[in-house]
């Protein structure tokens, strides 16, 4: 690929809104769920899928399932988005987004691999 081709495929993808919010990897075989939010969904799957790879991810469960039934028997999704602006005090905005839900989908013990926080 020729530099010129190379800055405007890069320009393409800075064009592309940052978009924040609240997702979901689902084990396909027992429908478990690990729900998470990200300042930047464009490369959350990404670097999750790398930890994933190389072992170091940080839930012990999720990683050996993952290990064990393979990337293929598991689903990404995006259940949120919101774009990201300088206005927007994202942590604020990402904990309710996430804890909302997390309220509505519970996965924890039998029906995900988050843990449950007591507030």
């Amino acid at each position: 690929m020729d530099k010129q081709r190379r800055r405007e495929l890069r320009g393409k993808y800075d064009e592309i809104p940052t978009m924040m919010g609240v997702a979901q990897l689902k084990n396909r075989q027992n429908g478990k769920l690990f729900v998470f939010s990200k300042n930047n969904l464009k490369s959350s799957y990404l670097t999750m899928k790398m930890q994933l790879d190389m072992g170091q991810f940080r839930n012990a469960e999720l990683q050996a399932d993952w290990k064990a039934l393979g990337e293929t028997a598991f689903e990404y999704s995006v259940l949120e988005e919101k774009e990201v602006k300088p206005e927007i005090d994202r942590d604020f905005a990402l904990r309710q987004m996430e804890k909302a839900w997390l309220e509505r989908l519970k996965p924890y013990g039998d029906r995900g691999y988050n843990r449950e926080v007591k507030e």
